[in-house]
This record gives structure tokens, sequence and C-alpha cells, in this order.
């Protein structure tokens, strides 16, 4: 834990005030003094659209993730040609307002993509985003199942990953905006924002096969800037997850914030999966990013913005 000199006198003081209260009391204040809130999360609840954008607001608003004549690369989650009342896709609604946000702000062109699992055409439609983002300006909706959209990269920082295929776009972009659904899911337990990403590789098999996955989405983590993390917990996919049919719940929320380990750690608390609570350091890819340094996912050291709608 580093102590600043400022933060020395601040917790000084307020170990005098409470010394007759003991170590206990003066140990907590100077972790508050020298550590503080790392990270701000935006949880709104309401009606999804009008969440979303309330969200973003709580940030900074959407201008302080886009600027004028920028490049916006938005990936939801539409690999499912699945009905909407699935939950298995962000629902159309929300990748909408956020697509919106951004051509508000001045974006030049905003590309919605995604590496499918179900044939695009199908996923496409069905997911309803296409639709959804039909009448925006500068807004195109593609599927990146073709090698020719990915290059190579190297992780610095990987320690099982050492390379993947990564979208060239999601690497080119001025602004990278992260947009998953919220879902249970059979190998790491849920699917967020940080196992949203796996939708930007070219070979997810070395990811199920080759290495430890949870290890991999950090390392993935790590070599990706996201600039902001929007989470579709408007509804959840509580079991039988990531394709279902489960049980779908309606937490009736959006969760934001730049931190991509924080929205996760916050996110995985909107439900409970296959009939239980879950806390942020029992998913093994959220205490890996954590452990990483790539974000925190102590519930004590966010600030989370809370509001209604």
């Amino acid at each position: 834990m580093h102590l600043t000199r400022r933060s020395f006198i601040k917790t000084t003081a307020a170990c005098g005030l409470a010394a007759g209260a003991g170590t206990i009391v003066c140990r907590l204040a100077a972790a508050v003094a020298a550590e503080g809130p790392m990270a701000t999360v935006a949880s709104v609840t309401g009606e999804r659209a009008t969440a979303a954008r309330k969200a973003v607001e709580l940030l900074g608003g959407m201008e302080a993730f886009v600027k004028k004549d920028s490049r916006v690369v938005l990936k939801p989650n539409m690999s499912w040609a699945s009905p909407l009342a699935s939950a298995v896709n962000t629902h159309p609604e929300v990748v909408a307002a956020v697509a919106d946000m951004c051509v508000a702000a001045g974006a030049r062109e905003v590309l919605v993509l995604d590496h499918t699992i179900h044939p695009p055409e199908k996923c496409l439609q069905m997911s309803g985003i296409l639709q959804a983002c039909s009448s925006l300006k500068n807004v195109r909706v593609f599927a990146v199942n073709n090698k020719k959209f990915y290059t190579p990269v190297t992780i610095a920082k990987g320690r099982v990953l050492r390379s993947v295929d990564i979208v060239k776009d999601v690497l080119a972009c001025d602004t990278f905006i992260n947009l998953p659904c919220a879902k249970s899911h059979t190998t790491t337990g849920v699917t967020l924002g940080m196992k949203n990403l796996m939708g930007i590789i070219w070979n997810r098999r070395t990811f199920h096969a080759d290495v430890d996955i949870n290890q991999a989405l950090a390392d993935l983590t790590s070599a990706v800037k996201i600039s902001l993390t929007v989470v579709d917990a408007s509804r959840a996919l509580t079991t039988a997850g990531p394709a279902g049919p489960g049980l779908v719940t309606e937490p009736r929320t959006i969760i934001a914030g730049i931190d991509p380990v924080a929205v996760d750690a916050v996110a995985v608390g909107v439900a409970e999966w296959y009939g239980k609570k879950v806390a942020p350091e029992q998913v093994q890819h959220i205490a890996a990013a954590h452990n990483m340094g790539l974000g925190t996912m102590q519930l004590e050291r966010i600030a989370i913005k809370r509001a209604s709608v």
C-alpha cells in the first residue's frame, strides 16, 4: 500500500481521534485515506434504453468517450440465432441507444460487429440489432466471420496466451465500446464484459481446448483498449448459458464503467447464477484480471453511482 505524505497526515489525524477505539479503526482509516475508490461504475435501473443513456451520463456523457469525426466500434453479443425472449443476445434497444449516443457525440462511423456462433445472417436478423440500428446515420451492423477481418497480435502481458488474432477494426478504432449481455456460462460461470471479448478473436477453440480459458480471458483483456463497457442486464439468462434456453430473470439494470474488471465485478451481483449468489472473486477470469492489475474486483474500492429512471 503506497502512502503519500498527505495521506499519512490524514491517517495520523484519524488514528489520533480514534485512539480509544483501537487499532482496527486506525487501520481502516489508513486504508481509506491511502487507497480510496479505484474505479467508478454506474448502475441504473429502469427502462433499458433510458437506463443506458443515464448510465453513460453518470460517467460524463458519451462526449467523454467519443470525439467528433472519430471511428467507433461497438461489440454487442449477437452471436445467436435465437428469439429475443431467450436473452442470449444484447437487447437491440440497448445497442441502438448506445449507437445513437455515439452519433450524437459526433462519431464519423459506428461499426457494430461480432464473430457470431450461428450463421451471421440469421444472427443479425433474429437478434433484432440490424433492424434496430437501420435508421441510424453512419451506423453499420455486420459479422466478422471471415479471416480477412483479423490481424495477429502479440500479448506482451499474456500468461497463457502469447498471441491471438483480433479484429482489425477493434484495434484501429478511436473508441471501443464493449456491449455484453448478462448470462450464465457452463465453462466460465458467467459471461459479462470480458467474456464478450471472445467475439473479437478468430480462433475460439484455443481458449476452450488449449489453455486455461479464465487466464486467457484476462490475457485478452490486457491486449485490447476498452474505452467503455456497458452491460445489458435488463434481462439475465441465469441458467443454461450461453446458448439457452434457460431461466431468464429481469434485473432491469444497465451497468457501465471504464474499468472492465470493476464493471464485471458489479454486474455479477445483479442476479443469482444457477440459483446462487456469486462473489466477484469466485469468477476465475475476474480474479485473474484483478491479479494482473487490469482493474479492481474489490467492491469496497468501487464507487457505484446508482440511479433509477
